[in-house]
């Protein structure tokens, strides 16, 4: 499969509103990476293309245990469009999405561009302008879940949407490595974690985010909003369910989702 047939797969998952089978043996090379990132590129470039607006980008796979499970030993990337940000404390319609789950994340905003290849964290923290509560509404146009390194990166990451808190902090309020989070359903914990499971800080992933966009002809930019990865599991959606990231010292943030019969 070459990358546009990749690319054309994954669109009319998004059309049909039906996932498509696995990219991975059958993009080629099997198994590149690379290619994953072009078909990636094509998807965003047509989006661009139709007037969707990108307002920054999200990292994912900051986890050594998804690392290892996946059979890598770095994070990848995706794009994050303005159509994607839900307000805190809404509903997101029945049918949105394919097959949604939920995860609790640091978001940065940046006041300044990262321009390089080998960002030092007071980089990051000089760019960074304040850091916020957030919930990734990740999705997959795969069916079931059934992803490689190669089928998430191509699938823009697992892009869904996101949620983002409105008490903004800034860095030198909250140590990052040590907040602890929990992700709540119905007033019970569903998923906990802290900082330091986001590549031992969240601010490591927005350097590695940077430095690798950089490398690659591209640069988080000024008002960039960035998702720095997972503080803890990430939790399969219930229709009707909502659900609440509470991370000391960043606040709380919450999103609800509509039932099946409402659709």
């Amino acid at each position: 499969m070459r990358v546009e047939e990749a690319a054309a797969a994954l669109r009319e998952a998004y059309r049909a509103g039906v996932p498509c089978a696995p990219l991975r043996e059958r993009l080629l090379p099997v198994g590149e990476v690379d290619a994953a990132y072009r078909v990636q590129r094509r998807m965003v470039d047509g989006w661009l293309a139709d007037g969707r607006r990108r307002v920054g980008a999200k990292v994912g796979l900051t986890s050594v245990a998804v690392q290892r499970q996946l059979g890598v030993d770095e994070p990848d990337f995706g794009v994050l469009f303005a159509d994607m940000a839900v307000p805190d404390g809404a509903e997101v319609p029945a049918g949105r999405l394919l097959q949604p789950k939920v995860e609790a994340e640091v978001a940065f905003v940046l006041g300044a561009d990262l321009p390089h290849e080998q960002p030092t964290t007071v980089d990051v923290i000089r760019a960074t302008d304040c850091v916020l509560p957030a919930i990734e509404i990740a999705d997959c146009r795969i069916a079931g879940w059934d992803i490689s390194i190669v089928d998430t990166v191509a699938d823009n990451a697992a892009g869904g949407l996101f949620v983002l808190g409105t008490t903004p902090r800034r860095l030198g309020e909250v140590d990052l490595r040590t907040c602890g989070m929990v992700l709540e359903h119905g007033g019970s914990p569903v998923s906990v974690g802290a900082g330091a499971a986001c590549l031992g800080n969240p601010l490591h992933a927005v350097a590695w985010l940077a430095g690798t966009l950089v490398a690659a002809g591209d640069l988080l930019r000024a008002g960039d909003i960035v998702l720095s990865g997972a503080l803890g599991p990430m939790v399969p959606v219930i229709a009707g369910a909502a659900y609440q990231a509470r991370i000391s010292g960043l606040g709380s943030v919450r999103v609800a989702f509509a039932s099946e019969e409402s659709q």
